[in-house]
């Protein structure tokens, strides 16, 4: 029985609705689909993401609850199979038996571009190891979200993902990626989040960051400030902050000759725009904390004779 009559002869439509009418989904060849859904906000999915939903023999989940919240709002019955950390060993053969049956294998995350902190990459080796397509469609992401509204740079970035739960690893792992030259994005869920912060601003010192939580949704909040600021701020409230949290941290400054540097950028943004803007734009460029720039601004413009 072909892939196309075994579809018809459980019944399943293969359609999505995007707008409220159904339109109809081709059967997309027979592959693993790594197929970004949305990270909070059901409406950002691509028109690409749901018709290869709707028209896929199967969609692995981590989730089937969070999956079908999904699959329901946009009008998909392809059936959802559970695929996460505690069933991989026993699912992942499953999944690439189908595969060799030329069926085509929708994987999802519950939320935002799988393969990130999900055992998805085992299942996309051993596809592509066994000679089967592996095809990505690109979409939300949280790590790129936090990275676009942090405020810090982002032509270098180390995705970490979790720290240990416990004061002690998370430490020694701090100390571990402290002199990595970019970017840090780091998971982290709102019990801890104090904590982890306090542990942060330990290890790395007075770094800018921001705090992303809950991005996409209605009670979205971007803190930005340095990392003894944002742990302070969470100290009292961690207990009662819930949701989606990534961190992103600056990377570390550049001792050798990084104070002549932020000297030489200083000078120039003073020469354009005021002391606040200058400071934001060196704070930006360096990964300086703030009030380290502002300070050695303020004695720039004293020692040029002007005002602040």
């Amino acid at each position: 029985m072909s892939r196309i009559d075994h579809a018809a002869a459980a019944g399943r439509s293969r359609h999505y609705a995007p707008y409220g009418a159904a339109i109809e989904a081709p059967q997309p060849p027979g592959a693993l689909y790594l197929v970004a859904t949305p990270i909070g906000n059901l409406g950002d999915i691509t028109l690409r993401a749901l018709e290869i939903l709707a028209g896929a023999d199967v969609i692995a989940c981590e989730d089937t609850r969070v999956t079908r919240k999904l699959t329901e709002r946009y009008g998909i019955a392809t059936p959802l199979l559970a695929y996460h950390e505690h069933n991989a060993g026993e699912a992942r053969p499953k999944l690439l038996a189908r595969l060799e049956a030329g069926e085509a294998v929708a994987l999802v995350s519950d939320a935002g571009t799988p393969l990130i902190s999900d055992p998805g990459y085992k299942l996309a080796r051993e596809a592509a190891e066994a000679g089967h397509a592996v095809i990505a469609l690109p979409g939300a992401s949280a790590v790129l979200a936090a990275l676009n509204v942090a405020g810090l740079p982002t032509d270098r970035f180390f995705f970490e993902g979790f720290l240990p739960p416990k004061s002690a690893g998370r430490q020694k792992r701090i100390a571990e990626i402290a002199a990595i030259p970019a970017t840090l994005v780091l998971f982290e869920s709102g019990p801890r989040l104090g904590a982890a912060l306090a542990d942060l601003a330990e290890g790395l010192g007075p770094r800018q960051a921001s705090v992303c939580r809950e991005l996409t949704k209605l009670h979205e909040e971007v803190r930005r400030d340095d990392l003894a600021g944002l742990a302070a701020a969470y100290a009292a409230d961690d207990a009662e902050t819930r949701g989606e949290i990534v961190i992103v941290i600056a990377p570390p400054a550049d001792d050798a000759g990084d104070a002549d540097d932020v000297d030489a950028m200083l000078r120039q943004a003073l020469a354009r725009v005021s002391v606040k803007d200058a400071v934001g734009e060196v704070a930006l460029a360096t990964g300086r904390p703030r009030r380290e720039v502002y300070q050695r601004a303020l004695e720039l413009a004293k020692d040029g004779g002007d005002a602040p």
